[in-house]
Parts: C-alpha cells; sequence; structure tokens
C-alpha cells in the first residue's frame, strides 16, 4: 500500500521495479454491482514475498546486520540469548518472530485485549493482469484478492472464516472472475495461513519488546500488516536511541488504531450481508465516499474528517 511504500523508503529499501507491478487503487466486486477509487497519493505495489525479503535482506547487510541463518533461538531472558544452547548477551532482545512468538511467550506478554482468527489460501496464476486495479470479490462468508503479480501472472487470495474452504470451492462464486482464469494454469501450489486481528495488553518488558505480527496484528482484509511492520520498526528505532520504550508502547497503539478501525468495519461488511449489499450499492452511486474512505485507509486523511458512521453506515440504513 502506498504508506507502506513511504515507510520502506524511510528504511532505506527500495524495490526494484522490475520485479514489481503498480496498482493504482482498489476495486470492490459484490452484491451485482461495482465500485472503484484511486489512491490519493500514488499508487501501491505488488511484489512477491520472496523479492520483498531479498530487498530487506540486502538493506540489512548495507547497514553491518550479521543474519545466522539455521541458528535455532533455545531460550531468552533478560540480557541473554541461547542460540544454539550458547549464550550471548546482549542490550536488546527484540522478538520479530511472527503471531505464534516465542519470544512473547518467554518474556511473559501473551495477555490479550482483542483476538479473532480467519484462514487465507493464496495461488498464483499465469495470465495477463485484466486491470491495474486491486480487486476484492465479496462473496458468502468470504473474500477473493486478485492483484497482478506481473506482466502475466496474477494472485488470487482467499480469506474465511472456515477453515475447510478452498479457492476451488470458493470461485464458482464469482463467474466473472472465473471467465478471466478459464484456461490459465496455476504458477504456484495453493498455500494458506492464519490471519488474526490480535491486540496485546503490552508489547515490552524490561529489555524484551515485539515487533510485528509478534506484538499484535490486523486481519489481512486491510492489507496493513506489512504497513504496520514497517511504521513499527521506525519508532522502535526511535525509542531504542532515546531509551523510552515506554513511547514505543504509546506510538505502537498510535498506529494500530486505524488500520484496527478500518478491520473492525470491512469484517461489518463480512458478517452481515444484508449491511454489505446496502454499503456496496451506496457506494457505487456515490463513489466519492469510497475515494474517501480509501484516502482514510492509506492515512491520508483522518477518520475524524470524514464521519464515516454517519454518510456510509447512515446511507445504508437509509437504503435498507
Amino acid at each position: 500500500m502506498p504508506d507502506s511504500l513511504g515507510a520502506l523508503r524511510r528504511l532505506g529499501v527500495q524495490l526494484d521495479g522490475a520485479e514489481s507491478t503498480v496498482f493504482r487503487g482498489i476495486r470492490f466486486i459484490g452484491a451485482g454491482t461495482r465500485v472503484e477509487a484511486d489512491f490519493p497519493s500514488g499508487p501501491g505495489v505488488a511484489v512477491r514475498r520472496t523479492r520483498l525479503h531479498r530487498a530487506l535482506m540486502e538493506r540489512a547487510d548495507e547497514v553491518g546486520v550479521r543474519l545466522l541463518w539455521g541458528t535455532r533461538v533455545t531460550s531468552c531472558a533478560s540480557g541473554s540469548v541461547a542460540l544454539d544452547n550458547q549464550a550471548v548477551r546482549c542490550d536488546w532482545i527484540i522478538g520479530a518472530d511472527g503471531q505464534n512468538s516465542r519470544v512473547r511467550s518467554w518474556a511473559g506478554l501473551d495477555r490479550l485485549r482483542h483476538e479473532s482468527v480467519r484462514f487465507g489460501f493464496r495461488r498464483h496464476y499465469r495470465v495477463a493482469p485484466w486491470t491495474d486495479f486491486t480487486e476484492i470479490y465479496w462473496g458468502s462468508g468470504l473474500q477473493l484478492y486478485v492483484t497482478a503479480a506481473g506482466r502475466s501472472e496474477v494472485c488470487v487470495a482467499l480469506i474465511t472464516r472456515d477453515s475447510r474452504v478452498r479457492l476451488e470451492q470458493a470461485l464458482p462464486q464469482f463467474p466473472e472472475l472465473c471467465e478471466k482464469l478459464a484456461g490459465a494454469t496455476a504458477s504456484t501450489t495453493e498455500r494458506g495461513a492464519v490471519t488474526a486481528s490480535r491486540s496485546l495488553r503490552r508489547v515490552y518488558r524490561d529489555r524484551t519488546i515485539l515487533i510485528g505480527d509478534a506484538s499484535g496484528s490486523v486481519d489481512a482484509i486491510t492489507g496493513e500488516g506489512l504497513s504496520l511492520s514497517f511504521h513499527q520498526a521506525l519508532a522502535l528505532a526511535d525509542a531504542l536511541a532515546s531509551g523510552d520504550l515506554a513511547a514505543y508502547q504509546a506510538e505502537h497503539r498510535r498506529l494500530a488504531r486505524r488500520p484496527q478501525f478500518m478491520a473492525r468495519l470491512l469484517l461489518l461488511l463480512d458478517r452481515f450481508p444484508r449491511l454489505r449489499h446496502r454499503v456496496l450499492h451506496v457506494l457505487a452511486s456515490d463513489p466519492a465516499i469510497f475515494g474517501k474512505l480509501l484516502a482514510m485507509h492509506v492515512g491520508a486523511i483522518a477518520p475524524a474528517d470524514f464521519l464515516l458512521n454517519g454518510r456510509l453506515i447512515g446511507a445504508a440504513n437509509e437504503r435498507g
């Protein structure tokens, strides 16, 4: 997303244009209608995770980080980490080890404020992209996301509350998308993961700090997971430089507010089909609302500047 790219640039990470594809906005499709809007401050970028991973490693190498691949972290405590059972002294321990973080557990930071879980599956198809928007298809209890992944490849991702549903079962809900994929061959196998909205009570204790999905997460419906991690990295750097981890805790919560708000809003549309139908028709009849909603999503305007509940949900209720 555009705000992710801004944070990446501040971290000194550049994405190779030859290995990425720009998309200019978001398109919602569902309830017999569609609506789209451009991002207000430049396009987003679709890039395979392996390529992003390589760019991050190259930047880490530039600034002198030593990466110990294949090394097991067997325990950690304040001021010490056991790497393959050999103790290494350190000033700070940063747990960046994902949703099932062992560092979080070792530090006693597992207490939750909120959690909800869904399931995501994705597959890439060899077919020329038909749009420069990321498309979100709204179905019964699920969404499909379609994004260009190159000149001759698209990524189709499914998000659902039902862990048993796979792409082959979800696609027939969307004849238009099936038609576009007709004859396309899969270029990757289908892979899945858990996507969670999770908020922790605390993200540090003593000199152990959490970041990224280890520190909490938002549902993949927002597209903001990586963006949060990059912005958290900048905030943590400032906190480590000043020695003020309470400032990181405060900034971590502030950064999460907008994505959490958007996740709650979008998950309302997932849970309540009648509301979703009304909202999509309102957006289609007044695309300017969708444009402002998207601007708020990427941080270009504050929620207070756009009274969402009054304009969008209220309009949907009037139509109901």
